[in-house]
């Protein structure tokens, strides 16, 4: 049992609550066939793709990376710099940020639109998440998913688990805004003058959490890297050394936030 739970825990839903690896891959071969007009892709670019999540910040990157594996680009000098493999091939095949985010969300629309059973059955929920989800529910901690993924396939997936969570706590990627800033507006709408109000805000993409952790008037937030999402072992590393940031595993996660 936590001695001291927060008012309010802000998790994060794919490296968190939802493993979507599996999806991932079969939307990105699907939007990639459309983008480069090219034939079925192979699966055996899957394991790389898998090993290389880590490096993706907001989806609209993944077929990005399946190109670079198609490509032929090493995942040694993608570890490296991403960003600059990623911009590199932007620049060169001439592509639109928002044309690749919207051919991704139009595969998984028309997934979710004519195939709703088998686009669920690609996501798996990490062990014991959904049922810490419900205590948290029913508990005095007030939930809210902040998530860079669309808000409407979020509440999908968590429907098909039995959880119904109001749509104003499922802040998504359409809400076009940092999550630190996310965490402001949670602090804000639930400030009571002259309290205090406690939040916890768990995230896999340590880049995320540093990026909160430079707010200075976000410094009472408590900041927790999630060990069993997409990051690497370099990123633990770098979370463990942070005095800002704790590094959770699953086990821990009924210890921390519920009651």
């Amino acid at each position: 049992m936590s001695a001291t739970l927060p008012d309010i825990l802000a998790l994060d839903f794919d490296g968190v609550i939802c493993d979507g690896l599996i999806e991932y891959f079969d939307s990105t071969k699907k939007a990639y066939q459309q983008i480069w007009q090219s034939e079925e892709i192979s699966d055996r670019f899957a394991p790389s793709f898998y090993r290389l999540r880590p490096v993706i910040e907001t989806g609209w990157e993944m077929p990005i990376l399946l190109r670079a594996l198609v490509l032929g680009i090493p995942e040694s000098e993608i570890l490296q710099d991403w960003h600059k493999t990623a911009s590199e091939i932007v620049k060169s095949e001439g592509l639109d940020k928002s044309a690749v985010v919207q051919k991704l969300d139009e595969v998984r629309d028309k997934q979710i639109k004519n195939n709703l059973d088998s686009w669920l059955a690609l996501h798996r929920f990490y062990p014991g998440v959904i049922k810490y989800l419900q205590q948290i529910i029913n508990s005095s901690v007030k939930l809210y998913i902040v998530t860079t993924k669309e808000g409407r396939f979020v509440k999908q997936l968590l429907q098909q688990q039995g959880i119904d969570l109001p749509q104003a706590q499922i802040i998504g990627k359409e809400t076009k805004r940092p999550k630190y800033e996310t965490l402001r507006i949670l602090r804000d709408r639930h400030q009571v003058t002259g309290e205090n109000i406690s939040i916890s805000f768990v995230e896999d993409r340590l880049k995320a959490l540093q990026q909160v952790a430079q707010q200075n008037d976000l410094s009472f937030v408590n900041l927790f890297l999630a060990d069993w999402g997409y990051n690497l072992e370099s990123d633990r590393h770098l979370a463990q050394q942070d005095a800002r940031i704790e590094l959770l595993s699953l086990e821990q996660f009924p210890q921390k936030f519920i009651e």
